[in-house]
């Protein structure tokens, strides 16, 4: 799985003209909840300005600068390709900073599809500056799944999504952190780009051949064990009824091995993103969730994270409410109002469960 230890880094993000669009996530992600340190991020329409000042949600107290150069001044020791943009694509006018920071020596990170290590010329560059390239979706080989995760001692809380990019990753460390502060010795486990930017470790499941992808869900299993011996919050990906991301939900749902399932749904969107397709509804998403699971290793829906942060308070309320009383589950929104109360609502259903035997 991607994984490069090193001493803590300090990065300076790359986000030009998009950092406060979801284009940026990345840069987001990292922002909020990375234990390395972003001393600048690079966006010439808030150059001036520190993160907090467009983006308030995230108290960071980083500067937003013009350029490449003026990071250079504060430091850092990686640069950090901090948008996400569809196809995964490089853009163009991404190059010259990125060959800026190898010939300042600055590692450089990427969430990309497209390998940076692949590009001859930063390679080159890579090598002749004596630094290194992290494409974080660059995935290991991976066997066939095994079913040794079905023997991890750890519960395994999969969180899963009404559609792709509505807060799953989010939902996972805010509930990590709430275990964590129970005393409960937990892990999270990165399946994404920048899940693997945050922690350190992981593999991207969305670049595994399909056939292996539930052997690198089930290896990631394996690994968080080795790091936790209680709880793992298994990052999810995709949505089930997401025409193009279903099947890397499917290799989560099964390779994972999940032992409890927490959905997650932002309440502004009612269609799969980029497609004319409904989003399901709470029962419609639970029945469909368990059915799956319950044909091979059996696992509930224990509680609900929302992502209101496009209401108003009176709304967030509103709809985690509605939530509630649809489901009769557990629900909240961990990063409006902290996740402590849902994940100790949620703590007793956290049960292991065992595969079905004939």
């Amino acid at each position: 799985m991607s994984e490069f230890t090193s001493a803590r880094r300090r990065y300076v993000v790359l986000a030009p003209h998009a950092l406060t669009s979801r284009a940026a996530k990345m840069a987001h992600g990292v922002i909020a909840y990375s234990s390395d340190s972003v001393v600048a991020v690079v966006d010439p329409d808030h150059a001036g300005k520190r993160v907090r000042d467009v983006l308030p949600y995230l108290s960071s107290e980083a500067p937003i600068v013009a350029s490449l150069d003026e990071g250079l001044l504060l430091a850092p020791t990686s640069l950090l390709v901090g948008i996400a943009p569809a196809g995964g694509k490089l853009p163009d006018d991404f190059r010259e900073a990125i060959r800026g920071a190898l010939r300042a020596r600055l590692e450089v990170v990427s969430g990309l599809h497209v390998m940076l290590g692949d590009d001859e010329e930063f390679a080159a560059l890579a090598r002749e500056h004596d630094t290194r390239i992290w494409d974080l979706r660059l995935p290991p080989a991976a066997p066939l799944f095994s079913g040794a995760a079905w023997d991890v001692s750890a519960k395994i809380v999969l969180t899963v999504g009404s559609d792709a990019a509505v807060g799953k990753m989010t939902a996972a460390l805010e509930l990590l952190r709430a275990a964590r502060d129970r005393g409960v010795d937990a892990a999270f486990v990165p399946t994404g780009q920048i899940g693997i930017a945050i922690a350190g470790w992981g593999t991207a499941i969305d670049r595994v051949v399909a056939d292996f992808a539930p052997g690198a869900a089930e290896q990631l299993v394996l690994e968080g064990e080795r790091r936790a011996r209680d709880l793992l919050f298994l990052e999810g990906q995709g949505g089930i009824n997401n025409p193009a991301f279903a099947p890397v939900t499917l290799a989560l749902l099964f390779g994972g091995a999940p032992d409890a399932l927490v959905l997650v749904h932002n309440v502004s969107r009612d269609r799969i993103e980029d497609y004319d397709v409904p989003v399901l509804s709470y029962r419609a998403l639970i029945r469909t969730y368990e059915g799956l699971c319950a044909t091979v290793k059996p696992a509930r829906v224990v509680g609900i994270a929302l992502n209101t942060r496009d209401c108003d308070d009176n709304e967030a309320r509103a709809q985690i409410e509605r939530a509630r009383s649809e489901t009769g589950l557990p629900c909240d929104d961990v990063v409006r109002n902290g996740p402590h109360a849902l994940y100790d609502a949620i703590a007793p259903a956290l049960v292991k469960t065992e595969v079905l035997h004939a």
